[in-house]
């Protein structure tokens, strides 16, 4: 797989933000077939930054509404966080 088949995007939510800001970590949804190596490889490639943990989540899959009565179910899918070493960021992150 190429790198940028593995990172699909970031995952940006609030508690994703607190954990940019207080430890360093950046979340990210990932192909389901990538493993840990494939992540970090990835992550180094593209932002060009020194990975030091890489902690990957399979979310399960939820039951949704569309409309007034029909009742779908979203896919499952892989969340991949990302912890940079000491000092470093990823500048799409910092809303400038």
């Amino acid at each position: 797989m190429h790198v940028y088949e593995i990172v699909k995007g970031p995952t940006i939510t609030e508690k994703s933000q607190d954990q940019v800001d207080f430890m360093g970590q950046y979340t990210f949804e990932v192909d389901r077939r990538a493993n840990k190596l494939q992540v970090k490889q990835a992550v180094e490639t593209i932002f060009d930054v020194t990975v030091v943990s890489v902690n990957i989540l399979t979310v399960p899959p939820k039951k949704g509404r569309y409309g007034n009565r029909s009742v779908v179910k979203k896919p499952s899918w892989k969340k991949a966080i990302v912890t940079l070493a000491a000092g470093e960021s990823i500048p799409i992150f910092e809303g400038a």
